[in-house]
């Protein structure tokens, strides 16, 4: 059983995303902690990335100032190595392509040694944001072979093509809403039991009621390295205050 499906335990989940080493790697180890304490169901760690694509303005800063900071992968290697000393909760990876292909580090080179390394250490999943269905064999086998769940991603499509992601997925169904949230999950539930997460960015508590009504948890990104950004290395009591009070929203 992938430790994945512990973050479901509890009711609708909540998944906070925060970028690795912004503002330094002592702040997100003290946001990880404080995060699990709260009731994260899982943390997603974004790995710092030149190019990111994916994401918006805000994440991006977060990105400059993690390499700002001297964040490597092997930093944030070190630090998932440390939390997992004394915290449970379930990690996922959340990346680049590039990342995984272009790894040179001290845990060896490209993405069987990195993928191994994620296994070794403890991460559960990956979420490769740049990775297309028809692609995912380049990792796939790796993931299965060191026990770390490939995250599958949906998005506003035809229902057969939703219908062959869902129905391979692992872990959980990662959904980024479009106009119409509640059919794109009903399409993928049709075609898998696995938890579907929606996406979300800056949710309110309407908002969260809403998913949760729709879906088995949120991923929540902006909001989080919003708070990390205006409190910088005292963020961890402000970011453990959003994981609470957005968990009560999720449980109604």
């Amino acid at each position: 059983m992938n430790k994945l499906e512990h973050a479901f335990a509890d009711g609708k989940a909540l998944l906070p995303f925060i970028t690795c080493g912004d503002p330094n790697l002592e702040t997100t180890a003290a946001i990880v902690r404080a995060m699990s304490a709260a009731g994260a169901g899982a943390v997603i760690l974004g790995i710092p990335f030149s190019d990111p694509t994916a994401e918006g303005p805000l994440v991006q800063e977060a990105n400059l100032r993690a390499f700002a900071a001297g964040v490597s992968t092997d930093g944030v290697f070190d630090l998932v190595r440390e939390l997992r000393s004394d915290v449970s909760v379930p990690f996922v990876f959340m990346t680049y392509a590039n990342v995984i292909f272009s790894y040179n580090g001290k845990d060896g080179i490209g993405a069987e040694a990195f993928i191994r390394t994620c296994s070794a250490i403890g991460v559960d999943g990956l979420i490769v944001c740049d990775l297309p269905y028809e692609e995912k064999e380049e990792f796939l086998p790796l993931c299965r072979e060191n026990g770390v769940a490939l995250i599958s991603q949906i998005a506003p499509a035809s229902d057969e093509h939703i219908a062959k992601i869902a129905s391979d997925a692992e872990g959980f169904l990662y959904v980024i809403p479009g106009e119409d949230p509640a059919a794109l999950i009903a399409t993928a539930r049709a075609h898998t039991k696995l938890p579907c997460i929606l996406a979300l960015a800056a949710p309110e508590s309407d908002d969260l009621r809403q998913a949760a009504a729709l879906a088995d948890g949120v991923l929540v990104e902006t909001a989080f390295v919003r708070s990390i950004a205006a409190h910088g290395k005292d963020a961890a009591l402000y970011t453990a205050s959003l994981v609470r009070e957005m968990k009560t929203a999720l449980e109604g």
